[in-house]
């Protein structure tokens, strides 16, 4: 059984987790709460460990703040995955596109130069 008080540490853990995400980005309390869709004040409270968190808003948070769910709850930091697969888990959709563009360009690039080759030879 969990006593309350471990409970309220992990709360406020968390809380600081979160707190330490939104200011890194830059946002409001408001602007958080206005993602998550909840109040500003159920924010703050999170944030002071007044309260606790769900698995649902624990995800919403994660993905308004883009951070891993290991951070808010352990505190670690976001690790760089070593497989490629893992670390592309970690971008937003226009990161996603940019590195598309990016890979395509760089294709062609490989492409045009193994055709230069191939003439040339």
């Amino acid at each position: 059984m969990i006593d309350i008080r471990t409970k309220k540490q992990i709360n406020i853990e968390i809380g600081e987790q979160i707190k330490c995400a939104r200011e890194s980005i830059r946002f409001t309390q408001e602007q958080l709460a206005e993602l998550v869709e909840v109040s500003p004040q159920y924010i703050s409270d999170l944030e002071r460990g007044v309260v606790g968190i769900s698995i649902s808003t624990l995800k919403r948070v994660c993905i308004a703040l883009n951070v891993s769910s290991d951070r808010i709850l352990f505190g670690t930091a976001d690790r760089l995955p070593q497989d490629l697969s893992d670390k592309l888990h970690f971008l937003s959709e226009e990161q996603h596109r940019f590195l598309r563009e990016i890979n395509s360009r760089m294709v062609d690039l490989i492409l045009t130069e193994r055709f230069r080759r191939t003439w040339n030879d």
